[in-house]
């Protein structure tokens, strides 16, 4: 099987797999993030093992999957809105854990240990919030097309920019980062991802045109950032993909870099916009 094929066959299963869990029930997607959470964290844990550190990768895993848990009850209602604030007592059990570990270094491997919680399991909770989006006043209402949207965002953003980067890209971004990237990519990928933006208006009305444009253009901003940021990591680290669950695509960190940094920003949006 070509590695084209393959790419193609794994891709499509991928994107089946988000959307499904996005779409077809809350407790599915409850279920399937949570499954995805797990394997993307861990190989963030794993990636920094082989710069020679040791975080506690099954310590902060696990609380990871069990703070998307915990947000995803918060989100419908079932729990009050004060539990919100264990995620910092989750972070104080992490240094707490360290602090008792026989291992050396505990300044360096507690704060990895709480930056990959952060880092992955913090965009991951907060899909929760976008997926239950307060529309039309009516709060705790499991309402999949925003995330769904901004999924269907990012990815014509990243077909498009590879596309267009591919055949016109001269001008280099990050050379030392990612020489692959282009400022003609990264303008082409958001000419589309905007023009997607507008599709996802006419599709799903209750968020107005102008804050689907927005969520576009933060989705292309910083998604992009995100992206550079793994593959400074990975580059300093001298490993090519953050590992191969996805043949052809890498590891689930490898295609959730920029939903990691693009999340959060879009979360602060929908609030100051009144949709959250």
């Amino acid at each position: 099987m070509s590695n084209l094929v393959k790419r193609t066959i794994f891709g499509a299963v991928y994107v089946l797999i988000m959307l499904g869990g996005i779409l077809i029930h809350p407790f599915a997607f409850a279920v399937v993030f949570a499954v995805i959470l797990f394997f993307t964290q861990f190989e963030f844990y794993a990636v920094v093992e082989q710069a020679g550190h040791k975080p506690s990768k099954w310590v902060g895993t696990i609380s990871g999957v069990l703070f998307f848990l915990l947000s995803f009850f918060l989100s419908i209602g079932f729990l009050p809105k004060a539990f919100g604030f264990t995620f910092l007592a989750i972070i104080v059990f992490m240094f707490i854990f360290e602090l008792f570990s026989s291992r050396q270094n505990t300044l360096e491997n507690s704060g990895l240990s709480v930056l990959g919680f952060i880092y992955i399991a913090g965009p991951f909770s907060l899909m929760n919030f976008v997926a239950h989006a307060s529309i039309n006043g009516q709060s705790n209402r499991f309402y999949p097309w925003v995330l769904a949207g901004i999924l269907f965002i990012l990815w014509v953003n990243d077909s498009f920019a590879y596309l267009i980067g591919s055949a016109f890209g001269k001008h280099k971004m990050c050379q030392k980062i990612s020489p692959k990237k282009s400022w003609e990519g990264l303008i082409g990928g958001a000419v589309f991802a905007t023009i997607m933006g507008i599709i996802n208006a006419l599709l799903f009305q209750e968020i107005s045109m102008t804050s689907w444009i927005i969520i576009a253009l933060l989705t292309v901003a910083f998604g992009t950032l995100g992206d550079l940021f793994q593959s400074k990591i990975k580059r300093e680290i001298g490993v090519k993909d953050s590992g191969n669950i996805l043949p052809g695509h890498g590891g689930f960190l490898d295609r959730l870099d920029s939903l990691l940094f693009a999340i959060p920003i879009i979360f602060i949006w929908l609030i100051f916009s009144g949709n959250l």
